[in-house]
């Protein structure tokens, strides 16, 4: 099956020059929009928005309200699409849909996110959330210190463990 390509230019347009859609569903709360500006301070401008133009002649916004929102007085990146009215509406209902119908490998979102080092409390917030939701626990991560500034060295074979915490990976005897 051929695609078409429906990516017209890309261009970096004045953030306040972009038009919110109407029709956006989505609201961001207090904690979404700290977490990224989290992400923008730390990492900095990694993605486009989409948008399409309008018969006046403007960008109406298709994807990245909450980014247009928070970077207001900037420049920002714009993928200008070559849509209609109706398809732009489809993207606009479809898009954060469909990237929430991925699932998580759990074994390699721990692994990733004991990688990951921000010193954003919002995105160190979401990202325990994230964990959380996963069944995860972003405790200690491997060779760290505790909180008592003491490590200390246990051998597994001194235990007989049966069960282990799905949360933070506890092992537990059901005897004791």
């Amino acid at each position: 099956m051929k695609l078409k390509d429906r990516i017209k230019e890309f261009r970096r347009v004045p953030a306040h020059e972009l038009q919110p859609n109407p029709k956006n569903w989505r609201t961001h709360p207090v904690a979404q929009q700290d977490a990224l500006r989290g992400v923008l301070a730390e990492v900095g401008i990694a993605g486009a928005v989409l948008a399409r133009e309008t018969p006046e002649g403007g960008l109406m916004l298709i994807d990245g309200h909450l980014r247009t929102d928070v970077m207001h007085d900037q420049e920002i990146p714009c993928l200008v699409l070559d849509v209609t009215e109706e398809e732009a509406a489809v993207l606009l209902a479809t898009i954060d849909p469909l990237a929430a119908m991925a699932e998580a490998d759990a074994g390699k979102l721990d692994a990733l996110l004991r990688d990951v080092e921000t010193s954003s409390e919002a995105v160190q917030q979401m990202l325990a959330e994230l964990a959380a939701g996963e069944g995860l626990y972003l405790g200690d991560k491997e060779g760290e210190d505790n909180e008592s500034g003491n490590t200390q060295e246990i051998n597994p074979d001194d235990f007989s463990l049966g069960h282990r915490c799905p949360r933070c990976g506890f092992e537990f005897n059901s005897e004791t």
